[in-house]
């Protein structure tokens, strides 16, 4: 797998390789040595990620492309965010002279497809997560999830309300002068036509932070002219500003409109000085847009809707309740044929949860009633330890509680091996088919994880901005919410409540690993290139940074992995390892094989799972909403890949894995037309399986291990 490059300040490279001679511009591109430091803001609103030509000087000296790469090869390289200069990403238009693997951070909002006239191999892929992620929440469990997060937290709002204040908060504050900049840039446009110059500068000024607020993107695109995609993003964003202030009146917010699209002055055809100052505008519009979506609905909004937080990702639509198999299909068809060389990550260092933590969430959308129950419950043994508050009824307020109950699911490590990166258990585990379950009651929580809670919350806190903020902290809210989670994981304390914990975790847990084994198969193998985080080939329960950026305990890791490819490697080996694996899913090593064996098949089948076409399945049978397939073609070469999802449907008691003809029925799988049939092994079972116009019973697919690699065995190498 290629490399990423990644670079912390423009000045430094790190992870690719490139000729000594070949380090002129800081060691990437030819020409100005001296490149400008880059505005502030960015499409995640951090400035400083990644490696961007941010001026004409540097654009126009790389895009004759680089040198060739040295013996080791160019590896990679990560673009950053190309909002942060007025024309975006320009640069990416030229045309490059040597191989380089190029994708760019970019934030494709709900519906958004990155430009085709990008030169890049695609995004770093914040849309696959969110899309892999919502197939395996419950659609059926939205109503009575929301239902019981509104009855608890008395909040109603639904999320692009939450989002649209979110970024209204933030132009009125850390970005109000921007706003103001901005007004008087288009108030000066406004005065050099008749049928503008009436409008005052304070109805320019609240149509514009209308405008800003309900932009459905992270930003358009204009330069020297709009494309279809940014006429349609500033037409919705004017749209719904005009909806939320009609008072203010139609001709304003379509002069706003008709100036951020470069479109003649209301009078006529447009002069050439009326028209640069529409550029200059647009290129401005297009820079604070970014920064304002970054910071009110990432780092505001996502704090703040608490729902069901497994959805509050970067780029995600936590309104939206799960995605249908349908809509994923179409999404990693598109993919294929659009950017078949993006990123495929669950978790990055932006993630506000370890995907481990997300799959294990999703599993209370298929028990929305179990988990109002517990919180419940919960929030009548921990009543005591709450602080009465002036600006809230008590500290931690209802909306606060929720999410903290839902992070103590999320990371509790309900088994040895589970906790995260390094340090606690991460170098213990189960012996492979060790009898017994994990222990109903939990492990005391240690000060590492109390902590860890702790940091987190006063994170949430200060990011929500309701009764506290980075800018203007209130120490006494933030201190009463740490000592709320001090005692709540204090076992002297609560007993009764940990207990309860452990026992839910126990059995959301479960269910969880199966979700993240799912994920894990399906990003090894669908369009675009395999991301794994640090740390996340085994169990990993982290939450957001810092959290997510521990130091990895490595060695453990690779003593993990020579174990598994020691046993793997005797006679009918791999199939003995994943049996006793799924039976102990607990085991660390359980995802590291999963992992290793998906890679690892991805490897020796480069070619078909690089550009092969992406091919959906259809399942029959009573299960067949529960098992999500695919197919990769390329020629006579095949691979047919499967995995279960609502897996709670499946084995409701959690006593077992989904294996086997008592869970799956009748159901399965039929290979459309165009996938050859034949013999097909299986890469993480060793399993061969004839498959042909009759259909494949899904419990010889998931006889073994609750997930399936089939590759074509005519294709192998």
């Amino acid at each position: 797998m290629a490399k990423r490059l990644v670079a912390e300040e423009p000045q430094k490279y790190e992870g690719v390789t490139f000729p000594r001679d070949e380090w002129e511009l800081l060691g990437l591109f030819r020409g100005d040595p001296t490149p400008q430091p880059p505005p502030p803001g960015g499409e995640g609103g951090k400035a400083s990620e990644g490696v961007a030509a941010l001026h004409a000087g540097v654009t126009e000296s790389s895009s004759g492309g680089l040198s060739p790469p040295s013996e080791e090869g160019v590896a990679g390289g990560t673009l950053g965010p190309p909002s942060r200069t007025a024309k975006g990403a320009g640069g990416l238009g030229s045309p490059r002279s040597a191989p380089l693997y190029v994708v760019v951070e970019k934030i494709l909002g709900d519906g958004e497809a990155l430009p085709p006239e990008w030169v890049c191999d695609g995004t770093v892929g914040y849309e696959f997560a969110v899309a892999t992620n919502g197939l395996f929440v419950d659609p059926a469990g939205e109503a009575p999830l929301t239902a019981a997060y509104q009855t608890f937290t008395g909040r109603d709002e639904p999320f692009h309300a939450v989002a649209h204040d979110g970024k209204l908060q933030i132009l009125n504050s850390s970005l109000a002068s921007e706003l103001w900049a901005l007004s008087h840039q288009l108030d000066r446009i406004a005065r050099l036509d008749r049928r503008s110059r009436d409008f005052t500068l304070n109805g320019v000024r609240r149509a514009l932070r209308e405008v800003i607020a309900c932009f459905p993107v992270y930003r358009s695109y204009v330069n020297g002219g709009a494309s279809p995609t940014d006429k349609a993003a500033v037409g919705r964003a004017v749209h719904w500003a005009r909806k939320r202030n009609p008072t203010l009146g139609k001709p304003l917010f379509d002069f706003i409109r008709d100036t951020v699209l470069l479109k003649d002055s209301p009078s006529g055809p447009a002069t050439e000085d009326y028209r640069a100052l529409q550029r200059r505008f647009a290129g401005k519009f297009q820079q604070v847009t970014a920064p304002v979506t970054a910071k009110g609905v990432e780092d505001t909004a996502l704090y703040v809707y608490n729902r069901l937080v497994s959805l509050n990702e970067v780029g995600g639509e936590p309104g939206r309740f799960g995605w249908p198999a349908d809509r994923v299909h179409k999404f990693l068809a598109e993919r294929g044929a659009a950017q078949p060389g993006g990123l495929s990550p669950l978790s990055t260092h932006d993630t506000k949860r370890g995907e481990d933590v997300r799959a294990r969430l999703n599993v209370l959308s298929e028990l929305p009633h179990e988990w109002a129950d517990a919180v419940a419950r919960w929030s009548a043994l921990n009543r005591r330890h709450k602080t009465p508050n002036a600006d809230a009824d008590t500290a931690p307020d209802a909306n606060e509680e929720w999410l903290i109950y839902q992070t103590l699911v999320g990371v509790w490590p309900e088994a040895r091996g589970e906790s995260g990166k390094g340090g606690e258990g991460a170098g213990e585990k189960r012996e492979v088919g060790a009898p017994g379950d994990p222990p109903a009651d939990p492990p005391a929580p240690g000060e590492d994880l109390v902590a860890r809670i702790q940091a987190y919350m006063k994170k949430a806190l200060c990011e929500a901005k309701v009764h506290s903020s980075w800018i203007n902290p209130d120490g006494e809210y933030e201190a009463a919410v740490a000592e709320f989670v001090r005692k709540v994981l204090d076992a002297a304390e609560s007993a009764e409540f940990l207990t309860d914990l452990g026992r839910f975790v126990e059995r959301v847990a479960f269910f969880g690993r199966i979700n993240a084994i799912a994920q894990t198969v399906i990003r090894c193998t669908v369009p675009g290139v395999p991301d794994t985080y640090q740390g996340t080939e085994a169990w990993d329960l982290s939450l957001v940074d810092p959290d997510n950026r521990r130091p990895v305990e490595y060695a453990s890791r690779a003593a993990w992995l020579a174990e598994l490819d020691g046993r793997a490697g005797a006679e009918r080996g791999p199939c003995r390892v994943a049996l006793e694996l799924s039976k102990h899913l607990a085991d660390p090593r359980a995802k590291l094989y999963a992992t290793s064996r998906a890679l690892r098949c991805r490897k020796e089948h480069a070619a078909l799972f690089a550009g092969g076409e992406y091919v959906p399945l259809s399942a029959t049978g009573a299960r067949a909403d529960n098992l999500f397939g695919f197919a990769r073609v390329r020629g006579d070469e095949a691979a047919v890949v499967a995995v279960p999802r609502l897996v709670t449907k499946l084995v409701p008691d959690g006593a077992r894995p989904p294996l086997g003809r008592k869970v799956w029925g009748d159901t399965a799988v039929s290979l459309p037309a165009g996938v050859p049939h034949g013999t097909y092994r299986n890469a993480l079972t060793g399993e061969r399986v004839e498959l042909s116009d009759a259909a494949a019973p899904a419990a010889e697919l998931f006889g073994v291990f609750p997930a399936a690699i089939l590759v074509r065995a005519e294709s192998a190498t």
